[in-house]
């Protein structure tokens, strides 16, 4: 690792590494690229087809179709089987190519951490070191190459010497401002104690210059060693979760229906082994046979949706259910609600009024600095003068500049004043700049206090002075004897569409936290300039325990174990959590939340670890997508409740029914090629689109209530379906009465249809239910499974599976007991609507 190779002195650093000051030969960088390998990270293996299927075999619906599959098999229904298997099929193929197409996108947004790199090199021992590009992935241990601004660090480094460097390290550590590194010794001659004289893969050289001695390179740095976190990311997300336990609440009914079937019909009619396949076609009729191809077909076809319209990829399909889920979202500061530049807030003189003379004479300083000091680019906060003062300091003739400088904390620059003098301009930190100035101890404590009230108030402080000299008196770098002329304040400039997507966020019941490993004033300031409220701030070494930061909105100085950890108690706490990050430091916190989100400018460890990716840096996608997943999950929801409270019913009343009758309610050719056409209308939820109300509040399908909902409406389905045999049992006399068996399969074989298509058009939640015009994909399907209802039993399919035309007052009562049963089921959903929250 680059800690361990980077201890001790520059020396030791040296012979552990067997190299010096002037670089590696070009023979043994060569040898050393054999033996280390190329500075490239290592990434995911691609999973192959075979390995797709096999996983999505292992998703609980379809495990249970497959069971049902195995079963029907086993008692030589094979035409039962075949459609079943048929099924499963379908949905592996469904899944594994909607992961392949997200995989295949992912692959076209990564990219190269950097080009080239300008390293010393020789081509024998006796040369003298020269400068060469080489490409990134040719660096090896022992290799010294030179750091400028702009540079982007390919490796992890030991610095040897430095000039005025700062770096920006915000996708490592999260801070927003460049840090200073300095190539210096601890106090005893060691190694220093923190990583100053270190340098990390994927940071960036703000300002200032460097030569440094490569350390780690590819699979050995910081970067790789993110790459290394254990695989599981968690236990399941709140779309696994809910799965899970409605899956095996079916797979109990599923094992227990037939052996019931059997024993009774045993018991009570003496009907024993010629019962079974009646048996296994009513646990069939149990359970949601098109439940997997559904969910894979809505979350495929959301995804796709998202991928075409907003440039959002969804690299694992169930995190799209976890995005309609989502009911908490944490995010970094630095690069999602701020953007990684400052700007001028206010320029005020000693007595705290504005004053745009303190801001004109900060921008001369930044004008003439950038000039004579030969900057190849302005500091942060020199640009940000320069944009907030205009066309600023070509009045006035430079003489002499010095650039910031980290130990100094000052930058100067002098121009010409009036015949024969100068003027001296000192910008940088208060404490600096107050201290060479002439005022009384007194008022210099009240102008540091100034100055700490404005930083305290989340805002980076800049102090101002100047001095008139004569033209021959001495240089910058003694300057004394200075005049307060006030401070210019930063703020972070804040991301264009970060107040409207916390808006939107709210709106959609999501609550949004701040993890961020800034400072917690800044971090409070950037959340108020937003609208969002940040409460009382904590640094995360001030929360108790994890569990505390649920009721903390911003959480300040966070490091990538205290996010993963915070994330965590949330998730514990019962929240579906999403994570939007884009650094180094955001990838433990990616991996530990429901749903991992990053931009597609983040480091591409960042993008590797996140299930969904965002096109650009902006927080409207999210709710785009949040919308999208809640779209694809009450479309799911919908279909769940249908078809388990219509199949409940039917295998309630077909149980009872079997026990009353002196024959099987209904043939086992029948009860299959019911269900078959209710699973095939059924397929149009997955093109619905949910109502208004579905898309306002966190979709979560909670095993407990969600089972309340399908006994609730599954008992009234049976009271219908056994007040229709009712009907058909004691209201109707003849030759035609209840002794004649496909009379009555015919009409219970019509009544059921016609109540499922009820209960799709009522149990709902798309446009239809909320009064739009068009009757939709649902309506239609519908229509037509009431339809086949109508016409199969009399046509010569219906003959084939023993059903025959009922005669006309066969449809007159039971028509009156739909009336009925729709009237109630709409009274019952009104009501369960008025108790939901």
């Amino acid at each position: 690792m680059a800690s361990e190779t980077a201890e001790g002195t520059t020396l030791e650093v040296l012979r552990r590494l067997e190299s010096g000051p002037r670089g590696l030969t070009g023979t043994e960088a060569a040898a050393r690229l054999l033996t280390h390998g190329e500075n490239t990270l290592p990434e995911r293996r691609t999973p192959s087809w075979p390995r797709r299927c096999a996983h999505a075999l292992r998703d609980p619906f379809t495990a249970v179709l497959l069971c049902l599959g195995l079963v029907s098999a086993a008692v030589a229904s094979w035409g039962t089987a075949a459609v079943i298997l048929a099924l499963v099929a379908v949905s592996c193929v469904l899944r594994a190519s909607g992961e392949h197409r997200a995989d295949r996108s992912l692959a076209a947004l990564r990219e190269l951490v950097a080009g080239t790199a300008t390293v010393l090199r020789r081509d024998t021992d006796r040369e003298p070191p020269r400068p060469r590009e080489v490409p990134v992935t040719d660096l090896v241990p022992g290799d010294v190459l030179r750091l400028g601004p702009g540079d982007l660090v390919p490796a992890d480094v030991r610095l040897l010497r430095a000039r005025g460097l700062t770096v920006h390290q915000a996708a490592l550590t999260g801070e927003s401002a460049p840090v200073a590194k300095r190539a210096v010794e601890g106090p005893d001659g060691s190694g220093a104690d923190d990583d100053s004289p270190l340098c990390l893969q994927g940071s960036t050289v703000a300002t200032g210059s460097a030569t440094a001695v490569v350390v780690a390179t590819g699979d050995g740095t910081r970067f790789a060693a993110a790459h290394r976190q254990p695989a599981a990311r968690r236990d399941g997300g709140a779309f696994d979760r809910s799965v899970h336990g409605i899956s095996w609440v079916l797979i109990r009914f599923m094992l227990l229906t037939p052996p019931l079937v059997l024993m009774a019909n045993a018991a009570l009619r003496g009907r024993g082994p010629e019962t079974l396949p009646f048996a296994v076609a009513v646990a069939v009729g149990l359970t949601p046979e098109m439940l997997p191809v559904i969910v894979t077909t809505c979350l495929a076809r959301g995804a796709a949706l998202l991928a075409r319209a907003r440039g959002v990829i969804v690299t694992r399909l169930p995190a799209l259910h976890d995005l309609g889920a989502v009911d908490v979202l944490c995010v970094d500061k630095t690069g999602t609600l701020t953007q990684d530049r400052p700007v001028v807030e206010r320029a005020l003189d000693p007595a705290g009024r504005d004053d745009p003379e303190v801001l004109r004479w900060a921008a001369v300083g930044a004008w003439w600095t950038l000039q004579l000091a030969e900057l190849p680019a302005p500091d942060a906060l020199d640009e940000a003068l320069l944009e907030a003062a205009g066309a600023v300091g070509e009045e006035y003739d430079g003489v002499d500049a010095l650039p910031f400088d980290p130990q100094r904390r000052l930058s100067t620059a002098v121009v010409r004043g009036s015949l024969g003098r100068h003027t001296v301009v000192v910008t940088g930190a208060a404490e600096a700049v107050v201290e060479r100035c002439t005022t009384q101890p007194r008022e210099r404590d009240r102008l540091l206090a100034f100055a700490a009230r404005e930083a305290d108030a989340g805002l980076r402080v800049l102090a101002v002075a100047t001095a008139d000299r004569p033209a021959g008196a001495p240089g910058p770098p003694g300057t004394r004897g200075l005049t307060f002329r006030g401070l210019v304040t930063f703020r972070d400039a804040l991301a264009p569409t970060a107040a409207e997507a916390l808006r939107g966020l709210a709106d959609r019941g999501v609550t949004v936290k701040v993890l961020t490993g800034d400072h917690a004033a800044t971090a409070a300031r950037a959340c108020r300039d937003l609208g969002l409220d940040p409460g009382q701030v904590r640094t995360a070494a001030q929360l108790p325990d994890p569990e505390a930061a649920s009721e903390a909105t911003v959480v300040a100085r966070c490091t990538p174990e205290d996010k993963a950890r915070i994330v965590a108690a949330l998730r514990a706490a019962g929240h579906t959590v999403g994570f939007l990050g884009d650094g180094v430091n955001d990838v433990a916190a990616l991996r530990a939340a429901d749903v991992g989100l990053a931009p597609r400018c983040a480091v591409g460890v960042a993008r590797v670890s996140a299930d969904v990716v965002l096109a650009e840096k902006d927080l409207t996608a999210i709710g785009h997508a949040i919308t999208a997943g809640r779209h694809a999950s009450g479309n799911i929801a919908s279909y769940l409740r249908v078809t388990l409270s219509s199949n409940l019913g039917n295998v309630v009343a077909m149980l009872a029914a079997g026990l009353l009758l002196p024959f099987l309610p209904m043939l086992p050719a029948q009860v299959l090629a019911q269900n078959l056409c209710f699973d095939a209308a059924q397929l149009a939820f997955a093109h619905d689109r949910p109502g208004a109300a579905a898309l306002r509040g966190p979709a979560v399908l909670r095993p407990r209530s969600f089972l309340r909902f399908v006994t609730g409406f599954g008992l009234l389905n049976a009271v219908a379906d056994l007040a229709t045999f009712a009907v058909l049992a004691f209201a109707l006399d003849g030759p035609d009465a209840v002794d004649d068996e496909a009379v009555f399969h015919s009409a219970w074989f019509t009544e059921n249809l016609l109540t499922q298509a009820l209960v799709m058009l009522l149990l709902r939640t798309g446009r239809r239910a909320e009064g739009s015009r068009a009757p939709g994909p649902v309506g239609l399907a519908a229509a037509g499974l009431a339809a086949v209802g109508l016409l199969l039993p009399p046509s010569p399919l219906g003959t084939a599976l023993g059903m025959t035309a009922l005669p006309a007052a066969y449809y007159l009562l039971p028509g009156v007991v739909l009336g009925l049963y729709a009237l109630a089921l709409t009274a019952a959903r009104a009501r369960q609507t008025r108790r939901q929250p």
